[in-house]
């Protein structure tokens, strides 16, 4: 019982994972998530290559599994697709990297929506307020803004025929984007997993580049996720079977135990 309480409760987390995918679905650049499993320790009754005699050895070994856990649950970094918003502050990662925005604790975090706003001071801003890295300031008179490839921001004042740059959008990016930790609001935080943030200008040292008026889309696979739930509930389901038989085996035996 215990070792199918094990394989229900694995199930259940895989439930658990494919339900956070769905809800994300329509998250700027939300990654997917995939637990990954383990088995459990065994309980050994003839190791492999044990003596059976004198002068030969058991081929196989007779060993029981005491079932599954999960292992983790891993982020797939595989690339949104980019959409079209008409927003010109709006800002898409195509490739490697993140944004770098800082908390009000003073710690940075890290993201890849580029949803942006200005704040009352003119400075580039996710949506819940916080600063991107390093400080983009549009000027209270820009008739246009305009955001280059390589993160290049620059302003078409009054009376100038020119484009003026007012900033330069940085990315980040980590030798083990997995070891991000998920803070929530679609920002991360460097940890000993991930390694430490190496920043540079868009489309340089393997970072992506930066496309305006666009938005990174989720990359969950609904398709995918509702095959993965319904092999996830079957899986469940032959649990809570077999649960069931071992549990009539058990009144069985009692009942004739009794009876005797």
């Amino acid at each position: 019982m215990d070792t199918i309480a094990t394989g229900l409760a694995a199930s259940q987390m895989m439930m658990n994972t494919i339900a956070d995918n769905l809800s994300n679905v329509n998250t700027t650049a939300f990654k997917s998530e995939t637990p990954e499993f383990q088995t459990l320790l065994y309980q050994d009754g003839t190791q492999p290559g044990a003596n059976s005699t004198g002068q030969t050895v058991y081929p196989s070994g007779l060993e029981l599994g005491t079932g599954v856990k999960v292992a983790s649950i891993k982020q797939t970094e595989t690339q949104g697709t980019l959409t079209s918003t008409g927003n010109p502050l709006d800002v898409a990662i195509n490739g490697q990297g993140y944004f770098q925005v800082n908390l009000p604790s003073g710690q940075t975090a890290y993201t890849r929506d580029g949803a942006f706003q200005l704040n009352s001071a003119g400075q580039l801003v996710t949506s819940s307020g916080y600063q991107v890295i390093p400080n983009v300031t549009i000027p209270a008179n820009a008739q246009s803004v305009t955001i280059g490839t390589d993160g290049t921001v620059s302003v078409t004042l009054p009376g100038s025929s020119t484009a003026t740059q007012v900033g330069q959008i940085q990315l980040a990016n980590f030798v083990n984007p997995q070891g991000l930790q998920p803070l929530g609001g679609n920002l991360y935080a460097a940890t000993t997993s991930s390694g430490t943030a190496v920043a540079g200008a868009p489309q340089s040292n393997g970072l992506g580049s930066v496309n305006q008026s666009y938005l990174e889309a989720s990359n969950v696979d609904v398709v995918k996720s509702m095959v993965d739930m319904i092999a996830a509930e079957r899986s469940y389901q032959l649990g809570a079977q077999v649960a069931a038989a071992v549990d009539n085996q058990m009144n069985y035996l009692a009942q004739a135990a009794a009876g005797s």
